[in-house]
């Protein structure tokens, strides 16, 4: 069986143990999307460090959680958006201004919605984290 959306069954995963209280999540999903969405989020201070452990069967992540995200999920669709329009979709995803993170996919790579902002990208919307 195959999953339609890796990125959004590791980021429930994700936010369903840390509603737990649990320390740390195992996943088989290891792409290198997700990777890059888990150094963004590591990086901004909301997962702790996660490392890659060799399997038989093909590689799982290993995830520590600190206890400091609220919500976390995909957007769906991922919107097409100009560097101009960022504040509209802040509103809508995150609870306040300069609260959580907004990740986007840029032609320069993988970002947060700040960096994007600072830097004049475009690009679209992934996922959300606060």
């Amino acid at each position: 069986m195959s999953l339609n959306n890796p990125l959004a069954n590791v980021l429930s995963f994700i936010q369903n143990y840390e509603r737990l209280g649990k320390k740390e999540v195992l996943t088989k999903n290891n792409s290198n999307l997700i990777k890059k969405v888990l150094i963004i989020m590591n990086k901004e201070g909301y997962i702790g460090s996660f490392e890659e452990i060799e399997d038989n069967k093909g590689d799982l992540l290993k995830i520590n959680l600190i206890g400091k995200i609220n919500n976390i999920n995909v957007i769906r669709p991922s919107y097409q958006i100009k560097n101009v329009e960022f504040e509209k979709f802040e509103k809508r995803y995150l609870p306040a201004k300069d609260f959580g993170i907004i990740i986007v996919s840029t032609n320069k790579g993988l970002m947060t919605h700040q960096e994007a902002k600072e830097k004049g990208y475009g690009g679209k919307l992934l996922a959300y984290c606060y």
